[in-house]
């Protein structure tokens, strides 16, 4: 969970609610991780810590727990990553927004894991042709480096600096994602990096992570205010 106080505005929660106290007249927000390995400095938590932290930003909304364990099969055999894969997570996604959907207005996934994306699209356009105003969000930095580097590194310095180990910072793979790709498919990150780092994150900073994690906040929150899905499901 974030630790600086100063993203913490005092949101609503569903959690400790009663039935009764639950207006359907609300848009649900769901914040969608991952647990998996994230170099060997950050924690295996960190999407689920960056897409509470942006959830938690959000008004007029209600949040719901996180669902903390995503598709990431590309990170497998590292230690402590748990996947629950593709399949599993898209059941999960159609099913909790069928439910979710039975009373509420409108349920928005903020996901903080890219591979998550092509399941939580599949679910996500599925039950918006079932009728059920669903939607989703990443939490995405415009020319971020790819996993647990400078971009991943900073944010987690901003919003939770004693989870971050700074003496075990390293280098991984800096060749561009799309280069990686091909190697990424067949042997996961461990093919390419080791360390399990994509990206450099020497130089991060709390203060580069409070510019990014803001951006990130008023981009997520511009397009909730507009509620516009496209095909795909995702808010633009």
């Amino acid at each position: 969970m974030p630790k600086n106080d100063d993203v913490r505005p005092g949101f609503d929660e569903l959690g400790p609610r009663a039935w009764p106290t639950v207006d359907g007249s609300v848009t649900v927000v769901v914040p969608l991780g991952s647990f998996e390995q994230h170099g060997p400095h950050l924690p295996l938590d960190t999407d689920t810590r960056i897409a509470e932290a942006v959830a938690q930003r959000l008004t007029n909304v209600v949040l719901a727990p996180s669902i903390a364990y995503g598709s990431s099969g590309e990170h497998a055999g590292f230690p402590g990553t748990i996947s629950i894969g593709a399949d599993a997570l898209r059941s999960v996604l159609v099913e909790y927004g069928r439910s979710a959907c039975a009373w509420a207005d409108r349920v928005l996934f903020v996901n903080g894991h890219g591979g998550n994306i092509a399941t939580l699209t599949a679910a996500v356009e599925l039950l918006r042709y079932e009728g059920r105003d669903v939607a989703w969000v990443p939490c995405a930095v415009p020319d971020a480096d790819a996993h647990a580097g400078r971009t991943e590194t900073s944010l987690l310095l901003w919003l939770s600096p004693d989870v971050v180990d700074v003496s075990r910072v390293e280098v991984g793979n800096t060749d561009a994602l799309g280069d990686l790709l091909p190697r990424l498919r067949d042997g996961g990150v461990r093919a390419v990096a080791p360390n399990g780092v994509l990206g450099d994150p020497r130089g991060s900073s709390a203060s580069e992570g409070e510019v990014i994690f803001a951006d990130m906040c008023a981009r997520t929150a511009a397009v909730l205010r507009r509620w516009v899905p496209s095909p795909r499901g995702m808010l633009t």
